[in-house]
C-alpha cells in the first residue's frame, strides 16, 4: 500500500464522493478510482459501495479509517513542511476570516508570509461563507470563531476574544443610574444579535425586548456607532481596547462574567500536501496566538 493510495482512500472516505476527493487532491476522477480499486485488490475486500449519490463506506473502510486516525494527515503535513524548509516558496495562498477580524487582527501579521515569497489573497465573509470556501477550494486557510464539524476540515485553536459590553461615557452613566443596559438603545451585528445574546446569557440576563436601533455586519461600524453614543453593544476586547484606554468608551460591568469566544485556524485536510500551505499554516499557528491571547 502506497502513501498516495492511503491518502486517496482517506479523502474519499471523508468526502463520500470520488469527484470531490479528486478535486481536493488535485487528481482526475479515474486516478482516484484506480487508487481505491488497487487498495481494494490488495485488501481483498470492498471499501465503498457506489451509487448515483456518491459512495458509502463499508465496515472494512470504517475500520481502516479508524486505524489510520490522524497519523496519515500528520505524516503528509510533516513531509510538506520539510519540503517547504528546503525549497524557495512561491505561489498564492487564500486566507479567509470575518471582515473585522481580518482587518484588525490578522492582516497586520501577514508580512512574514509575503517575505517568504508567497502571494496572498484575502477574503472576508460570515461563518457559512468561510466553511463553504474551505470545502470548495476557494480558501486554503480560515480563522473562525467556531470549531468545524465537517470531517473534511481540521483546526487548531489559536487564541480567543473576551466579549465586553461597552458604551459611550454618557450612555454608560444612564445605565449606571437606571435599570442597566436593557433599558438603553443598543446596536448589533444583525437582528439575531449573537454577541449581545452571548453576553446576556453568560450573565443570566433576559433577552432584550426591543430591536437594535442600528445593525451592521461589521464590528468596526458598530464601534463607530458606539463611540458616537448611538447605543451600547458587545465587542471583542481587541476591537475596543484602545477606545477604553482613551476614554471614548466605558465597559458596562458584567454581573457574572465576561464570556470568551475561541478562535480556530481551519484548513481542508487535503491542503497540507502543498508545501506553501503547510508553511503558511505553521506560520499562522506561530503568530496568531500572540495576537489573540484572551
Amino acid at each position: 500500500m502506497s502513501l498516495t493510495q492511503l491518502r486517496t482512500f482517506v479523502e474519499v472516505y471523508r468526502c463520500r464522493s470520488l469527484s470531490e476527493a479528486a478535486r481536493a487532491l488535485g487528481l482526475t476522477q479515474p486516478a482516484v478510482s484506480q487508487h481505491v480499486a488497487s487498495l481494494e485488490a490488495q485488501l481483498g475486500r470492498r471499501l465503498f459501495e457506489r451509487s448515483v449519490r456518491g459512495v458509502a463506506p463499508t465496515a472494512v473502510a470504517d475500520d481502516l479509517a479508524a486505524g489510520l486516525g490522524r497519523s496519515l494527515d500528520q505524516a503528509v503535513a510533516a513531509l510538506a513542511e520539510a519540503r517547504a524548509r528546503s525549497a524557495r516558496l512561491s505561489g498564492v495562498v487564500h486566507i479567509a476570516a470575518p471582515a473585522d477580524l481580518m482587518a484588525e487582527g490578522i492582516a497586520p501579521l501577514l508580512s512574514p508570509l509575503i517575505a517568504a515569497g508567497l502571494d496572498l489573497r484575502l477574503h472576508v465573509g460570515g461563518r457559512d461563507d468561510l466553511y463553504g470556501w474551505l470545502r470548495d477550494g476557494q480558501a486554503d486557510l480560515a480563522v473562525t470563531a467556531s470549531r468545524p464539524t465537517d470531517p473534511r476540515l481540521d483546526c487548531q485553536e489559536v487564541g480567543g476574544e473576551m466579549l465586553l459590553a461597552v458604551a459611550a461615557p454618557g450612555l454608560a452613566e444612564r445605565a449606571a443610574v437606571g435599570a442597566g443596559p436593557g433599558a438603553l438603545p443598543h446596536v448589533a451585528y444583525d437582528l439575531d444579535r449573537p454577541l449581545v445574546r452571548a453576553w446576556l446569557d453568560a450573565n443570566g440576563l433576559p433577552p432584550l425586548s426591543v430591536l437594535p436601533v442600528a445593525t451592521a455586519p461589521d464590528l468596526r461600524v458598530l464601534r463607530a456607532l458606539i463611540r458616537c453614543g448611538v447605543g451600547w453593544s458587545v465587542l471583542p476586547d481587541y476591537l475596543c481596547r484602545d477606545d477604553l484606554a482613551a476614554g471614548q468608551m466605558v465597559e458596562l460591568p458584567a454581573p457574572v462574567r465576561r464570556p470568551r469566544n475561541a478562535f480556530f485556524l481551519v484548513w481542508p485536510q487535503a491542503a497540507l500536501r502543498h508545501p506553501r500551505l503547510a508553511f503558511a499554516r505553521q506560520e499562522l499557528l506561530r503568530i496568531l496566538p500572540g495576537r489573540f491571547a484572551a
